[in-house]
């Protein structure tokens, strides 16, 4: 376990102490974040402090979802089965919590992309009371409310709780006054400006593993201040030592994870993918989904990152896929990660092992995800600004936008015409 050298920053709850505080420590990253504020010409502003400030908008995003608790319970009461939704990074951030969701509620919880549901998927099965998630950042997507309208036509059983970081979106406006639909709006310092989600992600996240805590939203708050102190951490300790490790000739990386980590190995994947316009080649899979074909993505120029489980079964699978990359002396390097000491028997001399400390707490990988999201983040950052693009928007030809553009809504009745 690696101690902090900077314990006394965690006494500062506030989002201004924080950020304040983390800038005016030593380190590449943090001086980083300084400079933002001064000179925002780089093209990195929006992104550094949308990467730092997330540790201090969790315990806001638990308030505003305690606030909400009696609708959505009321919302949920009844309810066969729960359906996550969202377009990229939201639909991850429903795969970060559905497997907690499942185990919590003992319902079935379904992820769907918005793109899925569009195309005819739906909420309820066989008709019976269901529960759509809608997880949204912008909130302005056109797949969006396209969604969310469609099944309030054609599944009347089905009710709607939409989260979304922008409380003045299409998303947020246009059902407010559905009885069907519940709206719940966090602060306005987590609808991220960035092109890239990141403090929008975890916040959305986060969010929507409050329904497993219904019945005890009061550790819902301690829980986000334990995710709070253990993710400051993560920022004091690590991101200079990310930035050398991301660097050098690495042209691919592969993301491994399982449950909740998978969902977090995809939105990394992805930030890598957006942030370096894809000039760096990504993978997600799971750690025994890796034997089956992918294994041959991971050449001597890819950086394999690990997200280890905390469960001792899954871990146990997890570690012996690890020693099997070594034994056939495939990447160029890798990334362990996870709670108590991850690396152990696993790690050479180039790799790096990273330890989450929650001080004592038992660890769920639910909340490990949020924190690996993080590191995916911040390794993107990196290699971006290494790759000589703007984080704050890396798609120097405009291929990708912080909101997709609008495209045609087709409806069943006018392709019959």
């Amino acid at each position: 376990m690696v101690s902090d050298p900077h314990s006394g920053m965690l006494r500062y709850p506030s989002l201004p102490e924080w950020l304040r505080t983390f800038s005016g420590t030593s380190g590449q990253f943090s001086a980083i974040l300084r400079n933002a504020e001064q000179d925002p010409v780089d093209g990195y502003r929006h992104t550094i402090r949308e990467i730092c400030q997330q540790p201090a908008t969790w315990p806001e995003t638990a308030r505003r979802m305690n606030e909400s608790r009696a609708r959505i319970a009321q919302f949920l009461a009844g309810s066969k089965r729960i359906v996550l939704t969202g377009s990229g990074s939201s639909q991850y951030a429903g795969e970060c919590v559905a497997p907690a969701l499942r185990r919590d509620l003992g319902l079935p919880v379904d992820v769907q992309g918005g793109g899925s549901l569009l195309l005819g998927g739906g909420a309820s099965v066989a008709g019976e009371p269901a529960l759509l998630v809608s997880l949204a950042r912008s909130g302005q997507s056109p797949e969006s409310a396209a969604v969310v309208q469609r099944l309030l036509d054609t599944e009347p059983q089905t009710r709607h709780l939409i989260i979304t970081c922008n409380s003045k979106s299409r998303l947020a406006s246009e059902f407010a006054n559905d009885p069907r639909v519940c709206v719940v709006s966090l602060s306005e310092e987590v609808h991220d400006r960035s092109l890239v989600m990141t403090s929008s992600f975890t916040n959305l996240a986060f969010g929507a593993r409050f329904l497993g805590w219904l019945e005890r939203s009061g550790e819902f708050e301690a829980l986000a201040a334990r995710l709070d102190s253990a993710a400051r951490q993560l920022l004091t300790l690590w991101p200079d030592r990310l930035s050398s490790f991301v660097s050098g000739d690495i042209h691919r990386v592969v993301y491994l994870g399982d449950e909740c980590r998978l969902g977090a190995a995809r939105e990394s994947a992805l930030k890598m993918l957006e942030m370096t316009s894809g000039k760096v080649a990504t993978m997600t899979e799971t750690f025994l989904g890796l034997r089956h074909g992918p294994m041959c993505f991971v050449d001597d120029r890819t950086l394999v990152v690990c997200f280890v489980s905390s469960d001792p079964l899954v871990r146990a699978y997890e570690c012996d896929l690890i020693a099997e990359l070594n034994a056939k002396h495939l990447g160029a390097r890798k990334m362990v990660v996870g709670v108590e000491d991850p690396g152990a028997g696993l790690c050479n001399s180039a790799d790096l092992a990273i330890s989450y400390d929650f001080a004592g707490a038992q660890t769920d990988d639910a909340d490990l995800a949020l924190l690996d999201v993080m590191i995916g983040q911040i390794l993107g950052f990196h290699r971006c600004r290494q790759e000589g693009l703007q984080p704050d928007s890396p798609s120097e030809s405009g291929v990708i936008s912080r909101v997709v553009g609008d495209f045609r809504i087709h409806f069943p009745e006018s392709l019959t015409k």
